[in-house]
């Protein structure tokens, strides 16, 4: 292993980052849009694959539990953990309605879906927006690259603009802690 792969690895990081500046208020809506909902009494659900699948968890785990202070806990929950109806719905349906199933038995209108990846292209990611827009809830998406097939399909789209899948979750990850910051504050 050498010192300059370590190095250009880091430094491309903080591109990435240092890009993110420019995303600023696409994240403050994005903050408001949850705020609101959780204050109107609706829940956050997110969802993602592979490390994104992570990340929805990383991100409920973090309102629910806490992030940097002492709050209410706030209601969200990661479509991507209860591995009976996962599965169930992969074998009855398909795996493109694993998330689509669980937004209509447990969304409601005034709900934030929150949908992740790096490529934009999952299609189980577009059913579960388009069954977001069938209920009433409001979509969120953290993208990547162009966006993918989720570009313009969500209400908000925040796009980590790399083409790097480690760099995008990385910029991913920088967002959805100032989005988790953001809101807790609002109700500490």
């Amino acid at each position: 292993m050498s010192k300059e792969r370590v190095v250009r690895a880091l430094r491309e990081g903080i591109e990435v980052r240092e890009s993110l500046v420019a995303l600023a208020p696409a994240i403050v809506e994005t903050v408001e849009a949850l705020t609101a909902a959780i204050r109107a009494g609706g829940k956050i659900m997110i969802c993602g694959n592979g490390g994104s699948a992570a990340d929805a968890q990383h991100i409920a785990a973090e309102l629910v539990g806490r992030f940097r202070r002492e709050r209410r806990a706030l209601p969200a929950l990661a479509l991507t953990t209860d591995t009976s109806i996962l599965t169930s719905l992969a074998n009855d349906y398909s795996y493109e309605m694993v998330f689509a199933r669980q937004v209509e038995a447990l969304g409601s209108e005034g709900d934030v879906l929150v949908l992740i990846s790096t490529s934009g292209n999952s299609p189980n990611l577009l059913r579960a927006a388009e069954a977001a827009s069938a209920r009433g809830l409001r979509t969120v998406a953290l993208l990547g690259r162009d966006g993918g097939k989720l570009a313009g399909v969500c209400g908000l789209e925040i796009v980590v603009p790399s083409s790097d899948t480690a760099r995008i979750q990385e910029g991913q990850a920088a967002i959805y802690h100032i989005i988790c910051d953001l809101v807790e504050a609002a109700f500490a």
